[in-house]
C-alpha cells in the first residue's frame, strides 16, 4: 500500500467552521497529511484554540475569525492566505447552521429563515467565489461543500438550504472546471458525535437508525474519510458529485 502520509505536503487548505465538529476534524486530517490548514470560524477563539491543538502536535495550522456570510471578511481571509502562502489548494465549505434550524418555516419566522440561507447557501457562494482566483490552475485544486441527508428529505428550511448546496456544487463544478478546480459535496447522515448523543433522545436515535439501510451509527471518521477521498488524486475524475454518507438514509434513484 502506498504511503500517503505526506500526500498534501506543501498544499494549503481553508476549512470554514473549523473551530469545532467536522471542521476541526477535517483540519486535523488534512494537516496530518502535510497541508497547512487555515481554520476559519465565526468564533475566532474556537478557531485559534483548534489551531493551537494542531500545532502542539507538530502540525501546521492557523485559526482566524470569519463569518462566511460576510463578503468582506471572507475576502480578507483569502487575501491573507494568498499573501502568506501564495495560493489555495483546498477549500472546505463546512460552516453552517444546523439542528436549531431544522424546524418548520412557521416556527422559525422570516429572520431565522434568512439567516440560514445567508450562512448555508450564500456562505458557500461567497467562499467559493472568493477562493476561485487563488485556486485557479493549482494542481489538484478541489472544493468540497458540506450538504446533508436532510437535502433528500426536505422537511425544513435547513433541508432546503442543503439541497441548494447540492445544486451549487454542480454549478460551480461546471464553471470552475476550465480552471482546473474540481467541486464536490458530502451529504452526511446522522453522525453520532458526543454532541449529538447529548442532544438526541434514544427514541429519536432509534427512529433515524430505523430509516437507514445499514443499522449502525455513523462516525465522524466516516465523513473525514469521504473528504480525504474527494480532495485526493484518487478522485481526479470526480466533479459535480454529492457523496452520500448516510448508511442508506432516504435512499432513492
Amino acid at each position: 500500500m502506498a504511503d500517503n502520509s505526506t500526500e498534501h505536503e506543501g498544499r494549503v487548505a481553508l476549512v470554514t467552521g473549523g473551530g469545532r465538529g467536522f471542521g476541526k476534524a477535517f483540519g486535523e486530517a488534512l494537516s496530518a497529511l502535510g497541508a497547512h490548514v487555515v481554520l476559519a470560524d465565526i468564533n475566532g477563539d474556537a478557531a485559534a484554540e483548534a489551531a493551537a491543538e494542531l500545532t502542539a502536535k507538530g502540525l501546521s495550522a492557523t485559526g482566524v475569525a470569519c463569518d462566511v456570510a460576510d463578503e468582506a471578511e471572507v475576502g480578507a481571509v483569502v487575501s491573507e492566505v494568498v499573501e502568506r502562502h501564495g495560493g489555495l489548494d483546498i477549500l472546505v465549505n463546512n460552516a453552517g447552521l444546523h439542528a436549531a434550524y431544522n424546524k418548520p418555516f412557521t416556527e422559525l419566522g422570516l429572520a431565522k429563515v434568512r439567516r440560514v440561507l445567508d450562512v448555508n447557501v450564500m456562505g458557500t457562494v461567497i467562499c467559493s467565489l472568493a477562493a476561485h482566483e487563488a485556486m485557479r490552475g493549482r494542481p489538484g485544486a478541489a472544493i468540497v461543500n458540506i450538504s446533508s441527508s436532510a437535502a433528500y428529505a426536505n422537511r425544513s428550511i435547513y433541508g432546503v438550504s442543503k439541497l441548494a448546496v447540492r445544486g451549487l456544487t454542480v454549478s460551480f463544478a461546471r464553471e470552475f472546471a476550465a480552471d482546473g478546480i474540481r467541486v464536490n459535496a458530502i451529504a452526511p447522515g446522522l453522525i453520532f458525535t458526543d454532541t449529538v448523543r447529548a442532544q438526541l433522545s434514544p427514541a429519536e436515535a432509534d427512529r433515524v437508525l430505523g430509516e437507514q439501510i445499514l443499522r449502525q451509527e455513523g462516525r465522524e471518521q466516516d465523513i473525514v474519510e469521504a473528504l480525504l477521498y474527494l480532495v485526493s488524486s484518487k478522485a481526479s475524475f470526480v466533479t459535480g458529485e454529492t457523496l452520500r454518507v448516510t448508511g442508506g438514509f432516504a435512499l432513492s434513484v
